[in-house]
């Protein structure tokens, strides 16, 4: 009874897998039709991970498989391979191809994406025999460099610099410099002992700062206070004296001008009394003076001798003869 219940699973466990192997060639053969679209893609780097069958993906949507992969004899460089899509997936111009890897399995796949709406097909020309852009009579999708190709193909640069670099470093890390490093280091320690020490005192530095700031600040605003008070005081008093001054300097501009209107009138009167009145005047003033001085005299020798003296000249004094 026992054998027979291991024969029923053993039945059962075949039976499955038989199922799943049909599903599975049920699903593989749902991406091949008599008008699926077929490409060339020419890669220059390494297709690690492809295989015939491998999942090519639009988009990250699974739309056909990898049919052929090719070695080109003529460029040995590329590697063609060759896949089948489903019909009605727009591979249009811009669409391109890369190679990913589905997760750590080591299996690839290809990846479509870039398609811009609106765009033509990626299509061969049917007027031309030989399409030069269909080298093999199917179209080209143009290939765009995958993070793990990118990855490969810049190895063998990121290795020459990795060694130039270690090469660098054991240069720089001789004995010398190792002894300078690490007084360096030393005296670094020393600083950070030092500023240890002195923490209590840069705190309090710190706080001093602080209030200076502070204190600034106050200042600030008390010196904007000062000045939207003397810009009122400048608006409220100053400025009614400024133009009362403006006023007294018009009515002295006025009187000026009147005054000077008045010369300009009185300098022809100016001009007579200056050339014939005043030389006349100081000519009079010296005929009086004279006749002053004239009657001065008659009134001097009148006082010495009278009436007579008008008359008569004076009595000479006796002159006698010397011996």
């Amino acid at each position: 009874m026992e054998n027979r219940s291991n024969h029923v699973l053993v039945g059962g466990v075949v039976l499955a897998l038989l199922v799943v192997t049909l599903g599975f060639l049920v699903w593989m053969a749902g991406f091949s039709g008599p008008n699926d679209q077929k490409f060339d893609i020419f890669f220059r780097s390494s297709v690690d991970g492809l295989a015939k069958g491998s999942v090519v993906a639009f988009s990250g949507v699974p739309v056909g498989n990898v049919e052929d992969i090719a070695i080109m004899p003529a460029s040995p460089e590329f590697v063609r391979v060759r896949i089948k899509v489903k019909e009605g997936v727009p591979v249009l111009k811009g669409t391109t191809a890369t190679i990913a890897g589905v997760g750590f399995t080591g299996v690839s796949q290809i990846n479509l994406d870039g398609a811009v709406k609106g765009a033509a097909p990626i299509a061969c020309n049917p007027e031309l025999e030989k399409d030069p852009t269909c080298p093999d009579g199917y179209p080209v999708i143009p290939t765009k460099p995958g993070a793990l190709g990118q990855l490969l193909n810049s190895a063998p640069v990121l290795l020459e610099r990795v060694t130039t670099l270690t090469d660098r470093l054991g240069q720089l890390l001789n004995p010398n410099n190792q002894n300078s490093i690490g007084r360096i280091l030393a005296n670094m320690d020393r600083l950070s002992g030092s500023l240890a020490d002195r923490g209590p005192e840069i705190a309090q530095t710190l706080v001093e700062t602080r209030i200076a700031v502070r204190q600034a600040g106050d200042a600030a605003e008390q010196i904007g206070k000062l000045a939207t008070t003397a810009d009122g005081v400048m608006q409220r008093d100053v400025g009614p004296a400024m133009a009362n001054f403006n006023k007294a300097a018009a009515n002295a501009n006025r009187t000026l001008a009147q005054i000077d209107a008045t010369m300009t009138e009185a300098r022809p009167g100016i001009k007579t009394l200056t050339n014939d009145t005043i030389p006349n005047a100081n000519q009079l003033v010296r005929d009086l003076s004279q006749m002053a001085e004239s009657l001065t005299s008659v009134a001097n020798k009148v006082d010495r001798g009278g009436a007579g003296a008008l008359i008569g000249g004076g009595k000479l004094p006796d002159y006698k003869p010397r011996n």
